[in-house]
C-alpha cells in the first residue's frame, strides 16, 4: 500500500468517524459552535489528525517497520516530499467524503 493510498483512506475514515460515531460526532460538531469561529477549530483538529497520520506513516518507515505495513516511503528528502503529497491527498479525501456524506 502506498503512503498516498493510506493517507487517502485515513482521511476518508476520519471524516466518517467524526460524522457518525456517537459521542465523537457530537463533540466534533460542538467545536465550531462554542466560540462562533465558523468551524475553524474543527478544520484545525482534522488537519492536525491528518498530519499525525501522515507523520505516523513516515515514522514507521524511518523506524524500518514501514515495509511490514506495505508503506513505500523512504526516510529522506524524497520521502518527506512523498509525505507532503500524501497529506494533501488525505485532506482532499477527507473533505470529499465530508461533502458527499449526509449530515443530520
Amino acid at each position: 500500500m502506498s503512503a498516498e493510498l493510506l493517507a487517502a483512506v485515513a482521511g476518508s475514515m476520519l471524516s466518517l468517524l467524526f460524522s457518525y460515531v456517537p459521542g465523537l460526532s457530537e463533540w466534533y460538531a460542538s467545536l465550531g459552535v462554542a466560540q462562533n469561529d465558523q468551524g475553524t477549530r474543527k478544520r484545525l483538529v482534522m488537519l492536525g489528525l491528518l498530519a499525525l497520520v501522515a507523520a505516523g506513516s513516515f515514522g514507521l518507515s524511518c523506524a524500518g517497520w514501514g515495509a511490514g505495513f506495505g508503506l513505500e516511503l523512504s526516510c529522506d528528502k524524497q520521502g518527506v516530499m512523498g509525505l507532503l503529497q500524501a497529506l494533501l491527498l488525505a485532506v482532499m479525501a477527507n473533505q470529499s467524503t465530508h461533502r458527499l456524506t449526509p449530515h443530520g
